[in-house]
């Protein structure tokens, strides 16, 4: 259990000094607060020996004394200790936020992003709870109780064996209620994060299940998920319903036990009436104790349950990081020409789904084979190729999206990728990804996202280069209009042409537009191109196209079948041969001339 809190050390450490002023403030409330039964004490044997308005307004004002004193340190641990819970919660969900930013592509291709968003937010607070009030209640009933303790045994000693009868009783029910609401509480957990991961999924695809008018199905199947929830929640309700009258009920029994054995030794002369008044009133002081100890117990386990759930995010490291930069290409200043070179470089995917692996034997799983390439500083390399022959999974490696397998396989300006850092090599790389992701954010934050403090000059011109400036100032709010989530108010083109724009302003050495035309019309295609040739200058190109007429132009073309290179050369070149590019070709040819009839 102790082991699912050690990533908090260093949170509790940072905040040291505001938690000796709150355990400073916890025992001074408890302090003060254990002195009341005493000026009761004190009181009742006072006044039995006589009533007077002096000792009335005597007793009556150290009552208030001690009420407004308690009152004043308990405002004061409250508002520090629950102020450190928020802190640190601050802390560690900014800390989640940039360890979840450092992972790799894969871990989001096997987690579900409502998986995460159900650790990062209702774990979350079930951590602040175990942190802040847990933390707090604790503190107040060890310290109390002790106290009260004493001040009990120094008045009787046997009543106080007797209150404390049912203590073992107390503690074999704590122990069986924690480790069945940890149990429980893991389980709902894990549900939740079902449940949200099916609610962002029918949101992100809300025009899919419209299309295939699956409303009423998805809404029974959530249904379904959240009956689970609810059955889940309401074991531990049970669980919990049963856990504090227990408690309550074993306190009533030493309380009434009390009563008995406390009025008894009054009778005999053992004790005076203001001790048994002092000691009946420790025993109702008590009760707050004992009942928050069992809500303590719930928040506790709730809080290692979700922890844990935490910790496997905390856990997890990237399988893409800088473990071999060179010490000459680590600052900041690097200067990249855009020379790229492939040798014999072979990359499939493993079971985990992200890291490459080489042929070992037995079934050929490689995505591409032996590809060797040179792709000469500003120069643009076009690849075409079926459907699944390698062309996303090979420009994914230029980037370290993925990982080629071996050093020397892959790279740029005469040396290994891996000598780079990852952020030196990404920030001179401008990609535009296969599916067009773009923030619910205005247009301009879209386009000059990755460069910081972009004028309106720059972003205009980077919105040129891709052919959407036109589209743009017919927008009504023109650059600061608000695309929907993922882009949703743009049509496929223009989110396309966003995109572009946003690795262009980058002014990258390297551009790689993986079939980033692909929702564009021929006439559209042909505008974006004549810009694109203009920025293309300089700059080493990688172009993944279907259509020929995108990738004519390129100075070098490469047809990518199986994952392996079978023609290469310049459009004429290739057309001469006769071969899988021809085809191509002569087939959108056929389909241009048939479009005109």
């Amino acid at each position: 259990m102790l082991k699912r809190l050690k990533p908090l050390a260093p949170y509790l450490w940072k905040y040291r000094s505001p938690f000796f002023f709150g355990g400073l403030s916890v025992l001074l409330t408890n302090g003060i607060w254990i002195l009341f039964p005493q000026v009761i004490r004190r009181a009742v044997d006072d006044l039995n020996s006589g009533v007077t308005r002096h000792k009335l307004i005597v007793y009556s004002m150290a009552i208030l004394a001690v009420a407004l004193a308690k009152g004043v340190f308990q405002f004061l641990t409250r508002w520090i200790l629950i102020g450190i819970s928020r802190d640190i919660e601050f802390d560690l969900r900014n800390d989640l936020f940039t360890h979840l930013e450092s992972l790799s592509y894969d871990y989001y291709q096997r987690t579900r992003t409502g998986d995460i968003m159900a650790r990062t937010t209702n774990d979350l607070n079930a951590v602040r709870q175990m942190i802040g009030p847990a933390i707090m209640y604790s503190a107040n009933t060890v310290v109390f109780t002790a106290g009260a303790l004493a001040f009990m045994m120094a008045i009787s000693p046997k009543l106080t064996v007797y209150a404390f009868l049912p203590l073992p009783l107390v503690s074999i029910l704590i122990q069986y209620f924690g480790r069945r609401i940890h149990e429980r509480f893991e389980r709902i957990q894990a549900m939740f994060s079902d449940i949200s991961a099916r609610a962002q999924e029918n949101f992100s695809g809300a025009r899919v299940i419209r299309a295939y008018v699956q409303e009423s199905a998805e809404a029974a199947s959530f249904e379904t998920s959240n009956r689970e929830y609810i059955a889940r929640s309401l074991k531990l309700v049970q669980l919990m319903g049963m856990l504090f009258p227990t408690l309550q009920t074993l306190l009533g029994f030493a309380i009434v036990l009390l009563l008995w054995l406390g009025g008894r030794e009054v009778l005999l002369g053992h004790i005076t009436p203001g001790d048994f008044v002092a000691f009946n009133f420790y025993m109702v002081q008590l009760t707050w104790p004992i009942i928050a100890l069992g809500w303590v117990i719930n928040i506790y386990q709730r809080g290692t349950a979700s922890m844990g759930r935490i910790n496997e995010i905390i856990l997890e490291r990237p399988t893409i990081a800088d473990t071999a930069v060179s010490p000459d290409l680590s600052g900041t200043e690097v200067e990249v020409r855009g020379e790229i070179e492939l040798r014999n470089l072979n990359f499939g995917f493993n079971d985990a789904g992200a890291s490459a692996s080489s042929n070992g034997g037995g079934t050929d799983n490689r995505v591409l084979k032996n590809i060797n390439l040179i792709i000469p500083a500003g120069s643009s390399l076009a690849i075409v190729g079926p459907t699944g022959s390698g062309k996303t999974s090979l420009v994914n490696l230029i980037p370290r999206i993925y990982d080629a397998p071996s050093r020397g396989s892959l790279l740029i300006d005469g040396r290994p990728i891996t000598d780079y850092p990852l952020a030196t090599l990404r920030r001179n790389i401008g990609f535009v990804p296969q599916e067009t992701f773009l923030f619910s954010d205005t247009i301009r934050q879209n386009i000059s996202f990755g460069v910081e403090h972009a004028s309106d000059a720059e972003v205009r011109a980077a919105a040129e280069g891709a052919s959407i400036a036109n589209d743009i100032e017919d927008f009504p709010d023109k650059y600061d209009t608000v695309v929907g989530e993922r882009g949703i108010t743009l049509s496929g083109g223009q989110k396309q042409r966003t995109a572009i724009a946003r690795a262009i302003i980058r002014n990258p050495r390297i551009l790689v537009l993986d079939d980033a035309l692909a929702s564009v019309d021929t006439y559209t295609e042909e505008k974006i191109l004549n810009h694109l040739r203009e920025v293309m200058h300089g700059r080493t190109t990688i172009l993944i196209s279907h259509r020929v007429s995108t990738v004519r132009n390129a100075d070098r073309i490469a047809v990518l079948h199986g994952g392996e290179i079978v023609e290469y050369g310049t459009h004429d070149h290739l057309i001469e041969r006769e071969g899988y590019y021809t085809d191509l070709y002569n087939k959108q040819l056929l389909e241009e001339e048939l479009a005109r009839v």
